[in-house]
């Protein structure tokens, strides 16, 4: 029973393909490592390498016979510097002209963005190159924009450019994004997620453009998203904490805060949370990650992320698997009941809600299941779920067991591979309870996570066939 349980780990780790992953073999050594999500940037990724990655993803899933994941990620509408001859460099003081990519003459800096000069202000600031090199907007001359230089640096083509506090009026889903959704619905990608988002309209304009199957994941990195983030997260159906352009968008200092506000908000709407930016960064070039990155990668998981991301690590750095097996390391030591953390983490996720109001019966059920759980020394939870809202209700709760979540559907399984603490598993004959029950068993007893005559907590919503009825909670021996 232990090695099943040392096996399994709550929290999920999410891979960013690239040119230093994508071949057959480092990808399986990454599914073997623990990856349970694979990341397409659409920003560095042809539609011909999507495909190609795609299948490749489903043979390696198949052979390990684990569900992986497939998040396809659009670009959105980042703004960029154009093409320059060479690096340039800016000093503190100098004036510097932004002009839009085909307009921009002399020594001004080209943007990808036509509307810069609709969008900017007097006094606003404009970051280049990661919030590296800050500008002040001194005058707007359509098309142009006049900025001085608040602090200098080198750029060079291609690098971002942050416009902190402005709202842009770029469609959020460009010509590019739509292309590339295409070819996300056609390797039938199980996440799709928006980059940039602003407001919960960019996200149900995305939503309307999907099935109902495919789940959206709305990244939050602009100000503006955090000013609205209730009303985003009701239109999501995942979010991802972007750190690196949020990084930019607030004050440094902000962002530790805002990430627990948003896994916390996250948390307490049952929608999955993902960490990203810069968990490994060390890695791309070096075998070890740095003791600063462990620290933040264990205090993402005990604010309650559901997964964790990689990115250059995985899609261009010099030890993609080594990233790997680092994280699920720290993930693993993290989420053990050693001699530090007598009973296991204590994550920071209430059981209800902290206000007197009534909550939903979805969210009653899961709190009775984690309190049965506790009171009866349950090994496991059961959930029997077709949509897996079931699972994801029960593992908002943040449950001290493992969620086993048996489901009809392969693509839900393959989703709720992104749930923290779930082990998704197929039952592949006709849909009834006794099956899933027998799934659920057979299960249990080969991952070692229960033995014959424990007791577990089962929950689910009757009927199985009708979404968000999460509606029964009872005790069931093995």
């Amino acid at each position: 029973m232990d090695t099943g349980k040392r096996a399994f780990l709550k929290t999920k780790v999410i891979c960013t393909v690239g040119p230093a992953s994508a071949d057959p073999g480092t990808l399986a050594a990454l599914c073997d490592a623990g990856m349970d999500v694979a990341r397409l940037n659409m920003s560095h990724t042809g539609h011909e390498e999507a495909r190609l990655a795609a299948r490749r993803i489903r043979e390696c899933a198949a052979s390990s016979d684990r569900p992986i994941a497939i998040m396809v990620d659009l670009q959105g509408p980042k703004i960029r510097i154009g093409r320059l001859d060479g690096p340039r460099m800016l000093a503190s003081g100098d004036v510097v002209g932004l002009a839009p990519a085909d307009r921009a003459a002399g020594e001004e800096l080209p943007v990808s963005y036509p509307d810069l000069a609709r969008d900017l202000r007097p006094d606003d600031r404009v970051l280049l190159s990661d919030g590296q090199i800050e500008l002040r907007v001194r005058e707007v001359a359509p098309p142009r924009v006049i900025t001085e230089v608040v602090l200098g640096g080198e750029v060079s083509s291609g690098k971002g450019v942050n416009l902190p506090g402005v709202r842009v009026s770029a469609p959020s889903l460009t010509e590019k994004d739509l292309a590339d959704l295409e070819v996300a619905l056609e390797i039938e990608a199980e996440y799709v997620a928006l980059s940039f988002a602003r407001s919960a309209e960019n996200v149900l304009d995305l939503r309307e453009r999907v099935p109902e199957v495919v789940s959206v994941v709305t990244k939050i990195e602009k100000d503006s998203a955090l000013e609205e983030l209730e009303a985003i997260l009701g239109a999501s159906d995942a979010v991802i904490v972007a750190r690196g352009d949020l990084g930019t968008e607030l004050p440094f200092e902000q962002v530790p805060l805002a990430q627990k506000r948003i896994v916390r908000r996250a948390n307490a709407r049952y929608r999955p949370v993902v960490i990203a930016t810069e968990l490994l960064e060390s890695m791309i070039e070096r075998p070890r990650p740095t003791r600063a990155e462990v620290s933040d990668i264990a205090n993402a998981i005990l604010d309650g992320a559901d997964a964790v991301l990689l990115s250059a690590e995985t899609a261009v750095g010099r030890y993609p698997v080594g990233s790997v097996r680092a994280l699920v390391r720290v993930l693993r030591e993290v989420e053990s009941e050693g001699p530090l953390l007598k009973g296991g983490p204590l994550y920071d996720v209430p059981a209800a809600s902290a206000s007197e109001a009534p909550v939903s019966t979805e969210v009653a059920v899961a709190c009775a299941t984690v309190e049965a759980v506790r009171a009866i020394g349950a090994p496991a939870i059961i959930t029997y779920t077709n949509s897996g809202h079931t699972a994801r209700v029960v593992s908002s709760r943040r449950p001290p067991v493992p969620i086993l979540a048996v489901t009809s559907s392969a693509r839900v399984q393959r989703q709720l591979a992104m749930v923290w603490g779930v082990l998704p598993v197929l039952c592949r004959e006709s849909l009834s309870e006794d099956n899933m029950r027998a799934v659920a068993r057979a299960e249990l007893l080969r991952t070692g996570l229960a033995g014959p005559g424990d007791r577990v907590v089962v929950t689910a919503g009757l009927p199985f066939h009708v979404r968000g009825t999460t509606n029964m909670v009872r005790i069931e021996t093995i």
